[in-house]
């Protein structure tokens, strides 16, 4: 892969306030295109490195381009060229939502006209037509992350960066969020995407950065960082606890039993076959199971494999 593919290139990044080390070294790369998700606890370096990236904040060390614009040296053009939606509305809620897009399109030097005529298809693109007339005020959470996205696209800048969007949403507006940043994708743009949420990085992720405490600890797709947990599980609720002990010993290494719950978990490294063959064993020594779950490794418990913490526990 050519420069000329690379999006987003940061190598060596270090940014630190005070005593306090925020980024350590941080090395990614974001090709056209593509969106990459950060996925980390508070305080891990996710919106830091944003700000950096958006030109708010200078680096420490390392070298940061966007569009192959250092983010220092050329920030007046990096900011012509990308958009950026925080965890929080930055809309007027005084003014309409077609008054805020307008406004933010004459900033641009769009001109009243196409101002008004990109305010016109954003509000489409959004499903924000029946509410654009409204004021901001009115609006639901949702409503105003969308049109905090929409105006992060009047001047269709090709890099955006969202920085936590679906904090604080009802589910509902979680996933309609969801949609409008997949369409984003499918429509080309280039992607850096901050979370802590491990099913939105899964669902929406072409490559997933696992960030802690200032450092890279993990890269790659979703499966591949799945794949570094190890096998699915084979979870067996007893219909008698009395048979735990003959239950363990019969599921062999590796197999784990759960009080509170009365679930047995075995570790399943050769899929069906080893499936059958545990149940096999179970019916042949008597132990009678209620019932059975497979469970496939989720990024939750990469993240707990790699940090020995939760992604959503705070970590500052």
């Amino acid at each position: 892969m050519t420069n000329e593919d690379i999006s987003i290139h940061i190598k060596g990044l270090k940014k630190s306030f005070g005593d306090l080390k925020v980024l350590d070294g941080i090395d990614l790369s974001v090709p056209k295109g593509t969106m990459l998700a950060l996925l980390g606890p508070n305080g891990a370096g996710k919106t830091t490195t944003v700000r950096i990236l958006s030109t708010l904040l200078h680096p420490d060390d390392g070298e940061v381009t966007v569009e192959g614009f250092d983010v220092v040296k050329n920030s007046k053009k990096v900011r012509s060229m990308v958009g950026l939606t925080g965890q929080y509305a930055a809309v007027d809620e005084y003014l309409t939502g077609e008054e805020n897009l307008i406004m933010m399109g004459e900033l641009y030097h769009l001109g009243k006209i196409e101002s008004t005529k990109r305010a016109t298809e954003l509000l489409k693109q959004f499903d924000l037509v029946q509410a654009g007339k409204r004021i901001v005020k009115t609006y639901s959470g949702g409503m105003k992350r969308r049109l905090d996205l929409a105006l992060s696209l009047v001047a269709t800048p090709p890099v955006l960066f969202l920085d936590e969007p679906t904090t604080g949403l009802d589910p509902r507006s979680r996933l309609a969020m969801w949609e409008v940043i997949e369409r984003l994708i499918k429509d080309g743009a280039t992607i850096l995407l901050t979370t802590q949420y491990l099913e939105e990085a899964d669902k929406l992720a072409d490559k997933i950065a696992v960030i802690d405490h200032g450092k890279v600890i993990a890269l790659g797709t979703a499966d591949e960082l799945k794949s570094q947990v190890g096998s699915d599980t084979l979870e067996l609720v007893l219909s008698d606890t009395s048979q735990k002990e003959k239950a363990v010993s019969l599921a062999g290494d590796g197999s784990v039993f759960d009080e509170e719950k009365n679930i047995l978990s075995i570790p399943v490294r050769r899929g069906v076959e080893d499936i059958g063959n545990i149940l096999n064993k179970m019916k042949d020594g008597g132990v009678k199971i209620e019932s059975m779950t497979v469970k496939k490794p989720t990024l939750d418990d990469v993240f707990m494999r790699l940090t020995g913490h939760h992604a959503e526990e705070n970590n500052q």
